[in-house]
């Protein structure tokens, strides 16, 4: 296992084992939690290739895709109904139910829709050349085989979608991973559909996400560790203990493990899930993924470095069918209002400490500059102290011309008379 890791002391910076870093600017002593004059860039690296690999459906999966396909064939379609089909066992079952079923579940009309934007008005958004990088570093999130021509065309459906939501919403700031889940949807629905339902998510579940400043964001991941806690609350004291924080899971709610998946039929499973549910859901399966890794955490040395290189890593075969139904049962049991007064004095903790830490940060850096100027000064008046017998006599004669020089002016060009 390989992981990447370095943090400094501000924040400003942070690289993990998935390629993650921020990107803060500050143009004053604020910190990261400043809504006036920090803005934080999340960037993520490539992502693993995702494998597009097809699992033969089992007979009773097989049975529940007919069943579905003649349920949303009728009338009278419940939401109801189809949240029970996306959190049972196999949610949809295969895309081309997917492509029937996502946008009855949060209401987008198959049909319909208006006019596109022009291509001059998308590529005068502030935001095209970011959109345009990440969409190209996006080709190992396409299936394998794909036709160069077609590639093309789909990246280019892909950036299209996204500064069609960014710029009908100018209040909203996308965010490298943003990709990542409107790729899926461009994968299983098309550009006009994944236009719509893209649109309907970034109002709602993404919201939060696409805030100028990273700070309500980095107040959702404190959900994370009070969840941990009400199920086994030594593995919570043992991670707050290593100090790896939740920066670990930052990619995997921002992108619904969109980035961090390397298998296609998870991350359309898990798209299934999410749908379904509350916003919040994906800290708690992310919750429920660190619950279920307890004896991983347990047998990785207590640091920093240590356990976030672990939990940054997903295994490759996690039991997702197990894990979604222990997420439900964690929202059930805890949900968001319940967890809420730990939230907060966590992230008040978390706001302390980084405080601190800036603030002894600034300490040092003053520090460090009057050491330098002591150094410096010391070090030029090493080179005037004479080091041999014949600088001595130089440097004496020197003073006693300079004396001479002096003596002769303030005596009219003779030495005074005593």
């Amino acid at each position: 296992l390989k992981c990447n890791f370095n943090m400094d002391i501000n924040d400003t910076i942070f690289n993990g084992g998935n390629d993650l870093h921020l990107e803060q600017n500050v143009t004053d002593d604020t910190n990261l939690s400043s809504t006036k004059s920090c803005q934080t860039r999340v960037v993520l690296g490539e992502g693993s290739e995702l494998n597009f690999k097809e699992v033969p459906e089992s007979g009773e999966l097989k049975e529940k895709g007919r069943e579905i396909e003649e349920y949303v064939n009728g009338d009278n379609i419940s939401v109801e109904r189809l949240r029970e089909y996306a959190l049972s066992e196999g949610g949809f079952v295969n895309d081309y139910l997917r492509l029937r079923c996502w946008p009855l579940l949060i209401g987008v009309p198959i049909s319909g829709g208006e006019p596109l934007s022009s291509e001059e008005s998308l590529r005068s958004h502030p935001e095209y050349s970011q959109v345009v990088l990440d969409v190209n570093r996006s080709l190992k999130r396409f299936p394998p085989g794909v036709p160069y021509s077609k590639r093309v065309a789909l990246q280019g459906q892909l950036t299209n979608l996204i500064l069609r939501v960014i710029t009908k919403y100018p209040h909203l700031r996308y965010y490298q991973g943003y990709h990542d889940v409107a790729i899926t949807f461009l994968l299983v629905v098309g550009e006009d559909l994944a236009f719509r339902i893209m649109e309907k998510l970034s109002t709602n579940h993404l919201r939060d996400c696409m805030e100028p400043t990273m700070e309500k964001t980095s107040h959702l991941l404190n959900y994370v560790y009070p969840l941990v806690n009400r199920v086994n609350p030594r593995l919570c004291t043992y991670l707050d203990k290593s100090g790896a924080g939740t920066m670990f899971c930052l990619p995997w709610f921002l992108t619904w493990f969109g980035h961090n998946l390397n298998h296609y039929k998870d991350v359309v499973r898990l798209y299934d899930f999410f749908l379904a549910s509350p916003p919040l859901m994906s800290l708690y399966l992310t919750a429920a993924i660190v619950i279920f890794r307890h004896e991983d955490i347990f047998s990785t040395e207590c640091d920093m470095a240590s356990i976030h290189c672990l939990l940054s890593q997903l295994p490759d075969e996690l039991p997702f069918e197990r894990l979604i139904a222990d997420a439900v049962d964690l929202y059930d049991s805890f949900p968001p209002e319940k967890v809420e007064i730990e939230v907060r004095e966590r992230a008040k903790r978390e706001k302390e400490e980084r405080e601190r830490a800036e603030k002894e940060a600034r300490h040092s850096a003053a520090d460090r500059k009057k050491a330098v100027t002591r150094l410096s000064v010391r070090a030029h008046l090493e080179r005037l102290v004479p080091r041999s017998k014949t600088q001595l006599v130089l440097l004496a004669f020197s003073i006693a011309m300079g004396l001479y020089a002096y003596l002769r002016g303030e005596g009219g060009g003779d030495f005074p008379v005593r």
